[in-house]
């Protein structure tokens, strides 16, 4: 045998280049301690007799760097592995995530069909559990005594990576509490990708991710945000695009509605505060141009652009943070411009005092006495006339 990989290291790179194709290992079964497989399909060698190899396909052929020897890295210890996945394009995904994928003994998915497509392209044939937020807290006892006993089991979400904005912030909680290892395989994360690419303040910034359905809660994190100096990140799906740009640019600006009266021509608010919105942003086909991949103006500009135009799949949206300056205390017919604006664009008068209040800075009980003095005989009019 020895003689054998002599004559094998000594071969021209021609010829180590087809051996290549072939996957080899050594085992020592008591029987016969220089027991030799050289080949793809496991066909057994001894020695004095001919080597036989069996070719394989190009899918099949495995990559050199993956099937390197794993004595060199040991094997995957048991646990809960969390692997970041491709947000667009299948090359991104890592080394270490691929053998990771490969060495499991499950491998749980948020939508298996998807998840299926990325598997068949590297050729893993690991099994696939259905893990989503539909039956999060029924698969977990399950998943928690596959992890006691000894198995190694993966997570991973349609793209990006496990348990942000996605689900597995639970599992992962319940392992920690069952001293359960988690171990993190670092990989894609749309929101790291969209901030480096943004322009934008990098130093600090706060990821929201999505907002609330309900519509107070929504607001309220959105008031908090615009009062924030930090880059804002938020994942916003396509159905919510419209409402997310009505709402972000009456709460954004740094003025906070009041210096925003220079732009009293305009018919919305916040329009000077920068914002970048990116969406497919790693995709090979049908969407390679930069303007596609990633828009930049101001809240303003994207209510214009987008106003009849709904994108296409999830979208990471960048809003600049509030600059430090002096905010002046607004006088009475400036209050009375903002109420006015609100109510004219359909907000009932209560709405239109609490978003002025809080941005303002100014008591609602003093807003709602300016509004009623001012458009209350308007509203009851327009409330007989309906």
């Amino acid at each position: 045998m020895k003689m054998m990989m002599m004559i094998i290291r000594r071969l021209p790179p021609t010829t180590i280049t087809l051996t290549s194709a072939f996957s080899c290992r050594f085992t020592s079964p008591k029987f016969f301690p220089d027991h030799i497989i050289i080949s793809s399909k496991s066909t057994p060698c001894y020695p004095r007799i001919s080597l036989l190899a069996t070719f394989c396909s190009a899918s099949q052929v495995p990559d050199p760097i993956i099937e390197q020897d794993s004595s060199k890295r040991g094997p995957l210890k048991p646990g809960l592995y969390l692997v970041g996945t491709p947000i667009g394009n299948l090359e991104d995904i890592t080394l270490r995530a691929l053998r990771v994928l490969k060495s499991a003994d499950v491998i749980l998915s948020e939508d298996t069909r998807h998840s299926g497509k990325l598997l068949r392209h590297y050729n893993i044939r690991t099994p696939l559990l259905s893990y989503h937020k539909f039956n999060e807290s029924q698969r977990e006892q399950r998943v928690l005594r596959r992890l006691k006993e000894g198995e190694i089991v993966v997570l991973i979400s349609d793209a990006g990576t496990p348990g942000i904005s996605d689900p597995g912030a639970e599992l992962a909680k319940l392992c920690v509490d069952e001293n359960i290892p988690v171990i993190p395989i670092p990989g894609p994360c749309a929101v790291v990708a969209a901030l480096s690419a943004s322009g934008l303040d990098t130093d600090e910034f706060t990821f929201v991710g999505f907002l609330s359905k309900h519509g107070p809660s929504r607001r309220e994190r959105l008031t908090a945000s615009a009062n924030e100096a930090r880059t804002q990140i938020f994942y916003v799906p396509p159905h919510k695009f419209s409402q997310f740009l009505e709402e972000s640019s009456l709460l954004f600006g740094d003025s906070r509605y009041i210096r925003l009266i220079i732009f009293i021509v305009s018919l919305a608010l916040g329009w000077s505060k920068r914002c970048v919105m990116a969406r497919e942003m790693t995709k090979i086909h049908e969407e390679m141009s930069v303007p596609n991949q990633f828009w930049r103006g101001t809240l303003g500009e994207a209510k214009v652009r987008f106003l009849n135009q709904q994108p296409k799949g999830e979208m990471t949206l960048l809003i600049e943070g509030r600059t430090n300056c002096l905010v002046e205390t607004p006088s009475e017919d400036q209050l009375e411009h903002e109420l006015g604006e609100l109510i004219s664009r359909g907000h009932t008068l209560s709405t239109a005092v609490k978003l002025v209040a809080e941005g303002a800075s100014v008591k609602r009980k003093t807003l709602y006495s300016l509004a009623l003095k001012k458009f209350g005989k308007q509203l009851e009019a327009d409330d007989n006339s309906n």
